[in-house]
């Protein structure tokens, strides 16, 4: 990227209708929506020095929106905000012309945020602090904005896979965590999109049936000053500082061009790119957090205040913050922000960070509410892949099922009814049968599909699989609060011991659950999605919230994988190969004539009584469905669950002329597929293990 601007203190008047910096060949029309601001001023960077060379008012103000067009800057020109207006905390104006502000619409950043108290709009120790004005200049510490060149994004030939939602399987995982310690990957890519982007991670992605890699936040983020102060950072990323621009840790060489090429690269393998996106709030904290953008750009436009007390914020997200996309400014941001990712960046749908804060208007969550109706009826968005994560800690914030058709969600129910179930928890059958035949309790409304449960066991925030069956309790004393962080619910066990043991027994029964979960994902209707490692049995030891971890504990260590490790891989490809190949594993409707009986071990239907029996959790599923039995598709198959740490002998069904096959057996992953004995076949189970027939 190259640094070219000289603007000589000449401004034109501009365009308002095209928010941000846009560069046309001749210079760069800059323009910035604040509803309250008295005047904006423009301040350009000299590139080498990053001093500040000149301050330009913008000379418009049309429709809300100051504007002006500056000939000669083109790309590569580094600039910011300053904008006057009343600082009138109390009204919930937090104006102070003293910050440099980060363009919203930015495409790009230059810097890192340098903590000081000249972050801050108020004076740090003074008495009623936020009332008070501090008049120290921000913008040494301050990321400075750069202008782009919109031509240099060549997509030519690229074309997303658009892989059918019944076919999707995530995989999530971290830009730096996943590339850090990967050997293969050229040490000065480790860490980037062109290092995730290397053929031999994409390579490795499509070898385990991946069809989607879904990535932690990668939009601009800082290091929070209260981690920096300790030595941590902000590893996961959900602090957006920009909602436009990449985050400059994981640019590579190529820079920007290095995040098209990685998108490339998974595309070429038939990969989609999902984006961890978080538009529920921002960086700047609640009423004593820094002024960085949004807070003196129009403070009581960007965030939604206090109706009676504007000084503070709506703390619906446990951040400080709220993003206001009640106003329709807002809102253009966050639907301008995804179109820019989806049509310019080409990545292929959105995880949507504490989702239902986006459906939130005045008077709480609403499906019907303005996002929700914009990005339905928007050409480009309302065909890329939406995933929500249906919770805020706000009123009526648990909104699993809630959202509108067209949306996947993650599904938390299923995560903790399977925990529960194969750690032999009492009474949880019902939910559990619910869970893995695709959740129609929540999910069979308004014409939604069984893709829309997003099923998973692990997740970035708790512990990994490995930890989930070798840790009774968290172990976060690396992150600095005293263990007090991440969550305790973990309904987790650790099977005699706790964390790593050589003891043999309980490493074979710790192998053989892992198995059990990952089996249970993928024979589950639903989207499943993997946790990145979690099929080599990646270990965090025993910490569930690596946040603040930009370490050994949350980077994946591809020296790790044991002869254990090496066994689950493959088996989580076997599972990936026999979901793509069977669509009764993949069920793309709840009216697609799918026949569904559950049997208890003596072979008949489940009864009433055994259903509410708590200590009975011994089940088979039969799934059947006529037309399927051609090349190799199965059109009939039993699955039999034993969470019991005991035998259990399982009647099938007679079949005329037809014999059962066993082609699955978490105890025993390597057991050859194996014809039953004629008849009514009764066959053991073992202890704590899952049995697919066919």
């Amino acid at each position: 990227m190259t640094h070219e601007s000289r603007s000589k203190g000449r401004i034109e008047n501009g365009d308002a209708t095209v928010l941000g910096a846009n560069f046309n060949g001749e210079g760069t029309n800059f323009a910035l929506f604040s509803a309250y601001a008295e005047r904006v001023e423009l301040c350009l960077f000299d590139p080498a020095t990053g001093a500040e060379m000149e301050r330009l008012a913008l000379p418009e103000y049309t429709n809300e929106v100051w504007h002006g067009f500056v000939p000669g800057a083109g790309p590569g020109t580094l600039y910011g905000y300053r904008v006057h207006g009343p600082y009138a905390p109390e009204a919930g104006h937090r104006f102070n012309p003293n910050k440099l502000l980060i363009d919203p619409y930015a495409r790009a950043l230059h810097g890192e945020v340098e903590w000081s108290p000249a972050h801050f709009g108020y004076v740090i120790g003074a008495e009623d602090k936020d009332l008070s004005f501090n008049e120290q200049d921000s913008a040494q510490g301050t990321p400075k904005c750069v202008v782009i060149d919109p031509k240099e994004s060549d997509w030519s030939g690229d074309a997303g896979p658009r892989i059918p939602w019944a076919e999707t399987i995530f995989y999530e995982t971290h830009v730096r965590g996943f590339t850090q310690r990967h050997h293969a990957i050229p040490e000065h890519l480790r860490g980037t999109f062109e290092g995730l982007g290397h053929h031999a991670i994409v390579d490795y992605v499509k070898s385990l049936g991946i069809t989607a890699i879904e990535l932690l936040p990668v939009h601009a983020f800082p290091d929070d000053e209260h981690l920096k102060s300790k030595g941590l950072s902000n590893f996961w990323g959900y602090n957006t500082l920009a909602f436009f621009a990449p985050e400059q840790r994981y640019l590579g060489p190529a820079g920007l061009a290095g995040f098209r090429a990685m998108v490339r690269a998974f595309h070429d393998a038939g990969i989609e790119v999902i984006l961890d996106v978080v538009y529920n709030h921002t960086a700047e904290g609640n009423e004593l957090g820094p002024t960085l953008s949004f807070k003196g750009i129009d403070n009581f436009s960007y965030y939604r205040t206090l109706p009676d007390q504007p000084r503070y914020y709506i703390n619906d997200t446990g951040t400080g913050n709220t993003v206001n996309t009640s106003h329709p400014r807002v809102l253009q941001l966050v639907l301008d922000s995804l179109r820019y990712w989806a049509g310019e960046m080409h990545v292929d749908g959105f995880r949507f960070d504490l989702g239902t804060i986006l459906g939130r208007e005045p008077n709480g969550f609403d499906q019907r509410g303005g996002f929700f109706d914009a990005i339905g009826q928007d050409p480009q968005l309302s065909k890329v892949k939406l995933i929500g994560e249906p919770w805020d800690i706000g009123p009526g914030g648990y909104q699993v099922g809630g959202f509108p058709p067209g949306w996947a969600e993650w599904n938390d129910k299923y995560r903790d009814t399977v925990r529960d179930y194969w750690k032999g928890t009492p009474g949880v059958l019902r939910d559990f049968a619910a869970r893995v035949t695709g959740s129609g309790d929540i999910y069979d409304l308004r014409g939604r599909r069984p893709w829309a449960g997003v099923n998973f066991i692990t997740a970035h925030d708790g512990f990994t699989l490995n930890d989930l069956v070798s840790y009774n309790d968290k172990h976060n004393d690396a992150n600095g609060e005293d263990n007090n962080d991440g969550h305790s619910d973990n309904r987790s066990f650790n099977y005699g011991a706790e964390g790593p043991t050589d003891d043999a027994g309980i490493r074979a029964v710790r192998e053989r659950q892992k198995r059990n979960f990952l089996a249970t994902l993928m024979v589950s209707s639903g989207t499943p999605m993997l946790l990145a490692g979690d099929e080599f049995g990646r270990t965090q030891g025993g910490n569930n919230n690596g946040y603040c971890q930009d370490s050994e504990i949350s980077w994946v260590d591809w020296d790790g994988a044991d002869e254990d490790g090496q066994r689950l891989t493959a088996f989580v490809q076997r599972l990936t190969a026999l979901r793509r190949a069977q669509p009764l594993l993949r069920r793309a409707s709840f009216r697609d004539g799918l026949q569904v009986t559950w049997l208890n071990p003596g072979g008949g239907e489940q009864t009433q009584e055994q259903w509410d029996d708590a200590g009975a959790n011994s089940v088979a599923l039969r799934l059947q469905r006529d037309g399927l039995d051609a090349e190799g598709e199965w059109s009939d198959i039993i699955i039999a669950f034993n969470p019991h740490d005991g035998v259990v002998p399982f009647k099938l069904p007679a079949r005329e002329e037809r014999r059962w096959t066993l082609v699955l057996d978490t105890n025993d992953p390597d057991r050859p597929e194996q014809e039953c004995p004629e008849g009514e076949p009764s066959l053991n189970v073992e202890a704590r293990s899952l049995a697919v027939f066919v």
